[in-house]
């Protein structure tokens, strides 16, 4: 009984993980990734929605378990250009923007995160201020104080 067990197990286990390791994804998802993006980008499209694009259309394309990561798709992009160059050589130019400068983007997000909170606590800070002083101007009565009256 035990070993049915085990045959059972190992067949399911089997039939569950052969199809992640045994889909191939498609070898010109990469390649027709990398057509699109340097089509729309010749075609006078800015490179935020050449690139979504191209980067939908290879992880549509990618079988198996695991997704592809921008940086992959970036990656597959830039070698199919490269391999191709003569069909692509329009396209070298637009390479520079799929590998921003990373350092550059977290220095500047942190910057307007630093911002961000900056604003929020001189807003907390003026709402402080103006409560204080309406709570200042409630103390004093609304009779006028004369100068000379002592």
């Amino acid at each position: 009984m035990q070993r049915f067990s085990q045959k059972i197990i190992i067949f399911l286990t089997l039939g569950l993980f052969t199809p992640l390791f045994l889909t191939t994804p498609k070898v010109n998802a990469g390649s027709f990734g990398a057509e699109i993006f340097c089509t729309m980008r010749d075609g006078g499209n800015d490179h935020e929605s050449s690139w979504e694009a191209a980067y939908t259309y290879i992880k549509k394309q990618k079988g198996g378990f695991f997704k592809v990561s921008p940086k992959q798709a970036a990656a597959q992009i830039t070698e199919s250009v490269i391999r191709d160059r003569e069909n692509f050589s329009y396209c070298v130019e637009y390479l520079d923007g799929l590998h921003p400068n990373r350092e550059l983007e977290r220095d500047l997000e942190r910057e307007a995160k630093r911002k961000e909170k900056e604003a929020k606590e001189k807003e907390n800070k003026r709402k402080r201020l103006e409560k204080e002083l309406e709570e200042a101007n409630e103390d004093f009565s609304e009779e006028t104080i004369e100068r000379y009256s002592y």
